[in-house]
């Protein structure tokens, strides 16, 4: 049986969109080094295990899910750096060229988390992070925990956050953060008002493999839902209303 919850890996993808081609001037490794370096190989295998899944095969450098619409920063939707502050174009994006890019890709992604979200209980959005803090960061320069997870104050209930963070701990052997340096981003906060959500980071430090780390991702939530279901019932029946 499938777990209830919708995985949302929206940093995994490297395509560089046909729109855009021919003016991005960043190398393969940079596109590696701008997106969630290993998210693929840690969470693409879990698709078969959960009731939904969503991903993007667009690179981060060049549109980003987990931002707004209207966020037009240099590290916004529509980037014009990466994240280690290297130029992402040759020349500047015209506005044609930027709608598309959210029409064709970016409304897509969303549109699914919203839909599948209609039969599961909870969405995790999935990401890895640096070991240590990039300059667009919050944290910049400093070494990051090996998981950090966020709920932003409000997207879902804090027992859930307990629970979570306890069966996480259990199995990757490792003090988990919570909200910190992460407090979540768009993607648990736009969708919060549909289903609960929880944002997820693995630090990129070689802690475990990657193989390692999806399957302790794995056998944690697996945990998780067995505590929701049996002994915890309490939990099942809180009442949710997003704080955000």
């Amino acid at each position: 049986m499938k777990l209830p919850f919708l995985i949302s890996v929206p940093h995994a993808g490297l395509n560089v969109p046909s729109e855009v081609k021919e003016i991005c001037r960043l190398t393969k490794q940079e596109i590696i080094e701008d997106g969630d370096v290993g998210a693929a190989d840690i969470y693409h295998p879990i698709k078969n295990s959960v009731a939904g899944f969503v991903a993007t095969e667009v690179a981060r450098a060049v549109l980003d899910m987990n931002r707004a619409e209207n966020d037009r920063r240099k590290d916004g939707i529509v980037k014009t750096h990466t994240c280690w502050d290297v130029p992402i174009y040759k020349k500047l994006l015209s506005e044609e060229i930027i709608v598309t890019l959210i029409k064709d890709y970016y409304r897509p992604y969303h549109e699914k988390l919203t839909e599948i979200s209609k039969e599961v209980r909870l969405g995790i959005d999935c990401h890895t992070m640096a070991a240590f803090g990039p300059p667009v960061g919050p944290d910049p320069g400093i070494e990051r925990p090996h998981i950090c997870l966020s709920n932003a104050d409000g997207t879902c209930p804090q027992e859930w956050m307990w629970i979570i963070s306890r069966c996480f701990e259990k199995v990757f052997n490792t003090n988990v953060s919570v909200n910190s340096p992460f407090k979540g981003g768009y993607i648990i906060k736009s969708h919060s008002h549909e289903i609960p959500w929880i944002q997820l980071e693995l630090s990129r430090d070689p802690f475990l493999t990657n193989l390692d780390k999806g399957r302790c991702v794995l056998e944690a939530l697996q945990q998780f839902v067995q505590l929701l279901d049996d002994p915890l019932k309490h939990v099942r029946k809180t009442q949710y209303t997003p704080a955000i």
